[in-house]
């Protein structure tokens, strides 16, 4: 296309492509070239025994690394959608609120990788619904800073399809976000509204942490006003993970913590 050699060695891993390319160096530009595909059988890739036993000497102690049970759900739980309130990232929001000891924790949703987890949960299972792994701070915000806080992952965009962030909230914040007033209808945490002065101690992961201003619109100096920020744990992942092997058959419902009305 337009000059430009595009090639591709199907899907999965049956088979590898080969390029051989003669570049003519004085034009930059390529001369000619042969392309064919190369089938991943006994006849083009004969086994290499030393290779296996050496590679399956690391695939036992990766098994029992990653075969292992980390917990037990009661049921499924499932994180369909990243702007919307999930069974699943109400479970890892709380987790981390309860074991930090902070008020609110915002969990960004595309920190979650998989759709669904559960019930049994190895550590590969819990690893790849993870797979980052950052420390979590604490943020003093009063009322009305958080406030504002919601209603900028809130913003119209996160639900025409554009990039922006959007967060699990833990257990005793209930939001309901109206689209067509761009308005919230409720906005309290632990039944009460949010006092306008009152001190809240938020959690956010470093990668929100540190791009405050267009995720939330707050800047860390507003927030530094307000009290001390401090980092609370250096691996979330951690923290959830001896959450979730100290908390057996956990279950979440859809609990109506983040109501979307148009």
């Amino acid at each position: 296309v337009n000059d430009i050699l595009i090639v591709q060695a199907g899907t999965g891993t049956d088979q590898i492509g080969r390029f051989d390319i003669m570049v003519d160096t004085d034009l930059n530009a390529v001369d000619t070239y042969t392309w064919s595909t190369v089938p991943i059988d006994e006849t083009h890739c004969p086994r290499d025994e030393s290779l296996e036993n050496f590679i399956m000497h690391y695939k036992d102690l990766t098994d029992k690394k990653y075969g292992r049970l980390v917990t037990r759900f009661a049921r499924k739980l499932e994180h369909p959608s990243r702007i919307q309130e999930t069974p699943l990232g109400s479970l890892v929001a709380d987790a981390l609120q309860e074991s930090l000891g902070i008020d609110v924790m915002l969990m960004g949703s595309g920190a979650i990788r998989s759709y669904n987890l559960g019930p049994v949960v190895l550590y590969s299972d819990f690893t790849e619904c993870f797979p980052y792994d950052e420390a979590v701070y604490m943020l003093p915000v009063t009322g009305e800073q958080l406030t504002r806080m919601i209603k900028r992952f809130l913003r119209e965009e996160a639900f025409t399809g554009e990039h922006t962030e959007f967060y699990q909230l833990s257990q005793g914040m209930h939001v309901v976000w109206s689209r067509s007033g761009q308005c919230f209808k409720e906005l309290t945490l632990d039944g009460k509204p949010l006092g306008a002065q009152q001190i809240y101690k938020i959690g956010l992961c470093k990668y929100h942490y540190s791009s405050l201003k267009p995720f939330l619109d707050i800047t860390l100096e507003e927030a530094e006003a307000n009290g001390r920020v401090r980092v609370l744990a250096t691996s979330y992942r951690d923290v959830i993970e001896e959450y979730f092997m100290t908390h057996q058959h956990l279950k979440r419902e859809l609990e109506g913590r983040l109501i979307i009305e148009e």
